[in-house]
């Protein structure tokens, strides 16, 4: 068994209204920042996965995100795998 490590991004969908980035975008604008659109804010997750190799961290890391680190109706997860 090896210990791999898994980075998981979740973020909103296309299409689905998000407050935060809407914020942050604002902020940046204020800021001086005028060349910034369509921010989005997400989640960055890193998880430490004990797997026999990297496809089976991937099979867990994709369960993992489907079953609670993301919420499907709302948001899109993508995660990259040590070792793949």
């Amino acid at each position: 068994m090896f210990e791999l490590q898994v980075r998981v991004f979740v973020t909103p969908r296309k299409g689905i209204l998000d407050p935060q980035g809407r914020a942050v975008e604002s902020s940046l604008h204020s800021l001086g920042f005028k060349n910034v659109a369509g921010v989005k804010v997400g989640k960055y997750i890193l998880l430490e996965v004990e797997a026999r190799n990297p496809a089976e961290a991937r099979d867990e890391a994709k369960k993992m995100c489907e079953a609670l680190l993301a919420n499907p109706v709302i948001e899109d997860f993508r995660f990259e795998v040590d070792g793949e």
